[in-house]
């Protein structure tokens, strides 16, 4: 019997793919980390820092503050779309012509581009001539986000659930479609009530979506940037300045690439912590099994 000869020429074809990555994200993540230890006064001269900007950061009560409005956005994010998305895959229909006109609406939301759904929502909600603000107001309700930090974060809120909701709706539609109808039958012989049916049915079937549904919302909500930056700026003051407005803010505002570079690092050790945790927790027991 002759010895089967591996062929490696496939990997020429991940070539172009792995240079265009380190082209992208290798190179200037050295140039970020470049800056984070060094200072610079002009005319490209450098002196090197160490850590010291890193120390600056950490011991920021700026940094500190947009970190627990960031975690705060998120939490309520997850919080209300994982749970809400859910509930409208279970809605929607299995069959049909309806299946069609369901799936291409909750794709809408998805193909809007960032800046443009921060526009709309911005005149969508202005108090004088939004529609939303001069119904909310109509009706009785005190409503300006322009000046009202409550109102601007629950419009921050309602945006983004608008906006982000269907691809949770998406892949949980996804998972319910892979189950065999013999469960459901098996489970309809035995007499299952609607939870149980759900709970140990479809709720299992639809765990490793709903990690990657979790993951993805996780990861896009604690960087967020355009929506928020268009639809409020950070305000009123600084009450919706979460973390990528504020890194921005120093960055380009104050022109600050020392600090700068160092939080950037830090945002970046954060998030892939938090994503880290995130997925072996939800993967815990299949490693156990």
């Amino acid at each position: 019997m002759t010895a089967k000869v591996q062929n490696q020429k496939g990997w020429l074809f991940v070539l172009p793919v792995v240079v265009l990555v380190a082209f992208n994200a290798v190179i200037p993540l050295m140039t970020v980390v470049n800056y984070s230890v060094q200072e610079t006064f002009g005319n490209n001269a450098f002196f090197f820092e160490g850590v010291k900007w890193f120390e600056q950061v950490l011991h920021s009560r700026r940094f500190h503050d947009a970190l627990q409005r960031q975690l705060l956005f998120t939490g309520i994010i997850l919080a209300i779309q994982v749970p809400l998305g859910v509930a409208i895959a279970l809605a929607m229909p299995r069959k049909g012509f309806w299946v069609s006109v369901c799936l291409v609406l909750m794709a809408m939301p998805l193909l809007i581009p960032w800046n443009v759904v921060g526009a709309m929502w911005n005149i969508f909600a202005l108090p004088d001539i939004g529609l939303l603000g001069r119904t909310l107001n109509a009706m009785g309700f005190d409503y300006n986000f322009t000046r009202q930090p409550n109102a601007a974060w629950a419009t921050l809120i309602a945006m983004d659930v608008w906006h982000w909701t269907s691809l949770v709706v998406l892949l949980a539609y996804a998972g319910l479609s892979s189950i065999p109808d013999a469960y459901y039958q098996a489970a309809k012989i035995d007499g299952a009530s609607g939870w149980a049916v759900f709970r140990y049915i479809q709720l299992p079937k639809m765990k490793r979506v709903l990690t990657i549904a979790v993951l993805l919302r996780f990861m896009d909500s604690f960087m967020i940037y355009t929506e928020p930056f268009v639809l409020t700026g950070g305000g009123p003051g600084n009450s919706t300045t979460l973390l990528s407005i504020d890194l921005v803010k120093i960055a380009l505002g104050q022109f600050d690439l020392g600090p700068a570079a160092a939080m950037s690092l830090i945002y970046f050790l954060v998030v892939l912590l938090l994503s880290w945790l995130f997925y072996t927790v939800m993967t815990r027991d299949e490693v156990n099994a």
